[in-house]
């Protein structure tokens, strides 16, 4: 009991010290690259408003929580999901997770964004000059999770992001790390959750695109070629505390109920509410919601999630189906589809 006193007594010493350094970060919106990393991934948790870090689990909390990964429904999952994200782009991920005896999870995870050819315009042909380039943006990560304790486990995520535009590209690293503690103060079904994400170095594009045909005055010498220096960009990061409830119903019935703060270093904070209705560990219900107060209320797109799940075993084999909405202004809703499979 001592130890688990003082291991949450230093996640939330590190809850206040991660407050401040990020207490400024509206001031900086739409500032920061490699934004990539923030488009969720993981339709039960997207249906529940982005707000389910303290009792997410399994391969779905690879996005959310990298600690729920210490607690994999079997010895091997797979998840497939594509999202039809905003402005026609869309989203495809896949996990794979595994657990091994005495050491902990392992996951390997891909989400990559399907944008489309985009037509290349100058300023002498600004309907096109008839050439068209695609973005591409990958983002791999590789996942350790452990299970410290019957009640608390941790997670962390290494993963390397890359981007492509036309002649120009970046890529660099991120960390995400997390925390999960159940029963929390002894209260069966109170879970406490807290999560670090996209933590890593700074990242440059460069690239042929930023190569300029240049003359030096006064000197006998024909036009050469010289590279412009890109200015480098901040990671998105974040700061989230999460707490959820699992009141005791009966077996057939369940439900869960969580609720998150978020603070980011580039835009005003954010709260996320969700709740879940299981009926016999079969059929799931999801609804949530997100705002972000400090923002302008035309500036902030998200709002209300919902969605529905079924779970399913036979022979041995676990299958989870999973769909999520999530309403945005002005760009287009998101609809989320997820696969799951467990071995």
């Amino acid at each position: 009991m001592k130890n688990k006193n003082k291991i949450l007594i230093i996640v939330l010493f590190l809850a206040l010290a991660m407050g401040n350094l990020f207490a400024s970060g509206g001031d900086r919106t739409g500032t920061a690259g490699g934004v990539q990393l923030l488009i969720p991934v993981g339709a039960r948790g997207i249906a529940m408003g982005s707000g389910n870090i303290s009792n997410t689990y399994g391969i779905e909390s690879l996005f959310w929580n990298p600690a729920g990964v210490a607690k994999l429904d079997h010895s091997v999952d797979l998840t497939f999901s594509h999202m039809n994200y905003i402005a026609d782009i869309g989203v495809e991920y896949g996990a794979v997770a595994t657990k091994i005896e005495g050491f902990g999870s392992l996951a390997l995870s891909v989400k990559a964004l399907s944008i489309g050819d985009i037509p290349i315009t100058t300023t002498l042909n600004p309907d096109g000059t008839g050439a068209v380039f695609a973005p591409q943006m990958l983002t791999a990560g590789l996942t350790y999770a452990r299970q410290l304790t019957e009640r608390i486990s941790v997670g962390v995520t290494a993963s390397y992001l890359t981007e492509t535009l036309d002649k120009v590209s970046a890529s660099g690293y991120a960390f995400n790390a997390g925390v999960c503690y159940m029963d929390l103060a002894d209260i069966n079904g109170l879970s406490f959750g807290l999560v670090l994400s996209n933590l890593g170095p700074q990242m440059t594009y460069s690239g042929s695109g930023l190569l300029v045909l240049s003359t030096v005055p006064n000197l006998n010498r024909p036009p050469t070629y010289t590279t412009l220096n890109a200015a480098s960009f901040e990671l998105p990061s974040s700061f989230q505390l999460g707490l959820g409830y699992k009141p005791q119903l009966d077996d057939i019935n369940s439900l869960q109920i969580a609720g998150t703060f978020q603070n980011n270093n580039f835009s005003g904070d954010e709260y996320k509410i969700g709740a879940e209705y299981g009926y016999n560990n079969m059929f799931f219900a999801r609804i949530g919601y997100q705002t972000s107060p400090k923002s302008q209320s035309d500036d902030y797109i998200y709002g209300f999630t919902a969605g529905v799940g079924i779970n399913y075993d036979f022979e041995g084999i676990g299958l989870k189906v999973d769909y999520a909405y999530r309403a945005v202004k002005y760009l287009g809703d998101n609809h989320v589809f997820a696969l799951s499979l467990g071995f």
